[in-house]
């Protein structure tokens, strides 16, 4: 049987972002939200605007949502995880809307594995650096976005 929304969802944030505690998570549960909410470019189209679902299920936009990575098994994915009740509980505050204001409107995310961060992300320049919060960079979006 399919995971429901909110399954998926707190399975995303546990796998994603569950060693960066509770601030990490609903930071990267923002991120997930913005998407679902943002009125232009790729993430509204990808949405129709609002299906938080068709923005978790994305492809290409979560490592965790990939059970092979590069060839090999990818033993961190959702299909791993078992949630406990923080992760439902952000799960529940983000599918209510919640976002954390320490990361704005920021559409993107990712973990650099070393102490800076760089100024834009995705490589395409979409996204301009906001602020990092434990090992994640969070970055909103640039001009370039809105002709995603």
């Amino acid at each position: 049987m399919p995971y429901t929304t909110r399954e998926l969802l707190a399975r995303l944030l546990m796998c994603e972002a569950d060693g960066e505690g509770y601030t990490g998570m609903q930071a990267v549960a923002s991120v997930i939200v913005n998407r679902t909410n943002v009125p232009y470019g790729e993430f509204f189209r990808v949405s129709k605007g609002g299906d938080m679902r068709a923005i978790i299920t994305q492809a290409g936009q979560f490592t965790c949502m990939k059970e092979v990575v590069g060839g090999a098994y990818n033993p961190q994915n959702i299909y791993n995880m078992v949630p406990n009740d923080t992760h439902y509980e952000i799960a529940d505050w983000a599918m209510a809307n919640g976002t954390l204001n320490a990361v704005a409107n920021s559409l993107f995310y990712f973990n650099p594995f070393k102490p800076s961060c760089i100024q834009y992300f995705p490589p395409n320049q979409t996204g301009q650096f906001l602020t990092r919060i434990g090992q994640h960079c969070f970055y909103i979006p640039t001009e370039k976005y809105a002709k995603t």
